[in-house]
This record gives structure tokens, sequence and C-alpha cells, in this order.
């Protein structure tokens, strides 16, 4: 298979949605939801329309023929009443037939070439969608410990008020059990406000159909093969590379169009001349030396063809730098994520209430350990994101 052939399903023809709709689409998957929205993104339709009139402008380039021409020439006699004779000329015209030849390969890479742009765009595009559902996620696993948060600062508002009245507690312990239930409250506010506007984020790339993505837990992750593993999948894979790779295959292949255009074009036809009562019928052959219409052209393919050398050059290198970079950093986070040992936290977290119920611990030593657990547990959730993020990109042209 052609490395620049473009799998069917990806050229999906554009859904149109009705005002009823537009009602969210909840869906359990990321998976889901990028096929969600690379059916409804506007930017890739779009694109689809653009390329699909970029093709019929391509095949028409290449007509077999050129238009039909039709002319009539009547001349006209002193004392001779009506035409005294007349011409009639059909003619069509003809390139070389090697051009034909070169200019369907021209187009066929072409074709490859939007083919490209479009699996280019698609991959940019679902990336950032996916993104924005992994810090969803994660929006989503902060927003189930403030909720836990919340109910156990309740809970302890309740006893706490229990113990003053009492005598078994004092204000200042009620009083930070407050202020504890006001600032999670706070946090449960902003937490609510940055989903919203993930959301909206999300509903953009959706083509402006809302989606709700509810899991708490992330997909399953890839391992992390080895750096030349990597190395030799993104340089055979990475869909920028293939794209400047059909441009600099289109541009080589232009610039063998344009050698010919120095070739004759030939022209035949029907050709009828009346004079008086006599008719006589013949047949038109001539050809045109294009001396003129094709200077510089071949210039200016060179020229192209080097610009789109230069962009793969870019390409190979922009590819290269970022998975040293991206490659080295991800190393360095699974190995801070690796540290994190979560069950304990939680188990410390239940420990430490347990602890208070019984009067075994105050309350005002309870949110001194307890804080600094859920410090620890929001700065894990911060961490993992980001690790999903970056294992993420570096597998971006699996998408």
């Amino acid at each position: 298979m052609n490395k620049y052939t473009v799998i069917a399903s990806l050229l999906v023809p554009a859904a149109i949605l009705s005002a009823g709709s537009l009602r969210a689409q909840t869906t359990e998957s990321i998976d889901s939801v990028l096929a969600f929205v690379e059916r409804n993104n506007i930017q890739l339709q779009a694109l689809q329309q653009s390329n699909e009139a970029s093709r019929l402008e391509i095949q028409a380039q290449n007509n077999l023929q050129q238009d039909l021409s039709v002319s009539y020439s009547p001349f006209f006699t002193r004392g001779y009443d009506g035409v005294a004779s007349s011409e009639l000329v059909v003619s069509m015209g003809f390139d070389f037939p090697s051009q034909y030849v070169s200019r369907s390969k021209s187009g066929k890479l072409q074709n490859e070439a939007l083919d490209m742009q479009y699996a280019l765009q698609r991959r940019d595009i679902l990336l950032q969608a996916k993104l924005l559902c992994l810090d969803l996620i994660r929006l989503n696993q902060e927003k189930e410990l403030l909720d836990t948060r919340l109910a156990n600062a309740d809970e302890l508002l309740t006893l706490m008020e229990k113990r003053f009245s009492e005598g078994g507690a004092n204000v200042i312990e009620v009083n930070k059990v407050k202020m504890e239930r006001m600032n999670v409250r706070t946090l449960v506010a902003q937490n609510e406000a940055s989903r919203q506007n993930t959301l909206q984020s999300l509903r953009a790339f959706n083509g402006n159909i809302p989606l709700e993505l509810t899991v708490t837990d992330y997909p399953a992750a890839q391992d992390i093969i080895s750096y030349d593993e990597f190395y030799g999948e993104i340089m055979s894979t990475d869909a920028a590379i293939l794209s400047a790779e059909a441009s600099v295959d289109a541009a080589a292949q232009e610039i063998k169009v344009n050698k010919q255009n120095w070739l004759p074009k030939f022209e035949v036809g029907y050709r009828r001349n009346t004079s008086m009562n006599e008719a006589a019928n013949g047949f038109l052959v001539g050809a045109s030396i294009p001396l003129f219409s094709s200077r510089n052209k071949t210039k200016i393919a060179e020229a192209r063809h080097t610009a789109a050398q230069s962009e793969l050059e870019n390409a190979r290198m922009q590819a290269e730098t970022q998975l040293m970079s991206k490659y080295n950093e991800i190393q360095q986070i699974r190995s801070a994520v690796e540290a994190y040992d979560v069950p304990l936290m939680h188990s410390t977290l239940d420990a430490l209430k347990t602890a208070v119920l019984e009067g075994q611990l105050s309350i005002i030593d309870y949110y001194v350990e307890a804080d600094n657990v859920y410090n620890n547990l929001s700065a894990y959730l911060t961490l993992e994101n980001q690790y999903r993020r970056l294992l993420s990109e570096l597998y971006q042209n699996r998408l």
C-alpha cells in the first residue's frame, strides 16, 4: 500500500445536524469522544470540501482534449444577392501524448499530498481533543476527591458542634472545621468552573455540539518503548513528515511536467468552403510551438521543489527534537508518579478520620496531617495528568 494512502474512513461525509441534536453527547470513553469530534469538527469538514475542490481542479488540468472550436465566416460580393461564399471551421486541440501521462502522474501525487495534509490536520485536531479529555478526567478525579473531602468536613462539623454543646470542644475547633468546609466549597466551585471551560473547549472541537465525559479513570496506558523504537516509528509514521514527503514528490513531478511544455500542441478539425453554388470539404491539421508561454515555468517549479525539500527537512528536525525532549521528560515524570503510594494516602485519611471520631486526635492536629495528604494527592493527580498528556503526544500518530 502506498504510504500516502489515507484510509477511506477518514473522509467521513460531514454530518448534517438539526437543532434538536444539540443535546449533550454523554460518553464513557475517550475513543467515543474522538469519534464524535472527527465526524462533527467544522475545520475537518471545511478541509474535506476544499480538498474535493482541489481534486476537481487537478482533474480539469489534464483533460484529454481542449474545448471544441467552431467558426463560420460569410463573404459578400458586389452584384451577388446573399452570401457569395463562406467558410466553416470545426477544430479541436491536443497536447503532445506524453504530457497527458506526465500530468496524470502529477495529479495522482497532488491528490496524495492533499490526503496527507488532511491526515495531518486530523491528527492535530484529535490530539487537542484527546488532551482536553485527559484534562477532564483529571478534573473529574479532583471533583470526586473534593466531594469526599466536603462530606468529611460536614460530618466533622456536626461532630464538633455536638461536642461543643456538650463542652467537649472549644470554639476554635468548631471554627477550624467551618473554615475547612468554606475552603473546600471554594475549591469545588473552582473545579466546576475549570470543568465547564474544558467542556466548552471540547464543544468547539465537536462542531459546537455539547459533549460530556464522566469517567474518572484513564484508559490503559501504552507501554513506553525504547528510544530507538520510538525514533524509528516516528520517522516513518509522523504525519507532518509524510505530508512534507508527499509535497516533495508532487513538486518533483511538477518539474517534469513543466519541462515538457516546449512540446508542440496539435490541432485537427473539419473545414468547409462554399463559393456560389460550389462547396469544398477538407481537414484541418496544425501545430503550435509554445516559444513564450512556458518561459520560467520550470524555474518556478524547481523553486517550489527546493522549498518543499526545506520544509521536509524542517519537519524531520522538529519531530526529532520534540521526541528527544518529550522522551526524557516522560521518563522522569513516570519515575515521580511511581513514587506515590496512592492507597497509602487514602488509608491514612481514613485512619485520621477514625482517630478524630474516636477522640484520639484533636481536630487541629487532624487538619495539619490531612492537609498534607490532600496536597500530595492533588500533586499526584496533576503529575499523572502530565504523564498521560506526554504519552498521548508521543503516540499522536496512532490516532
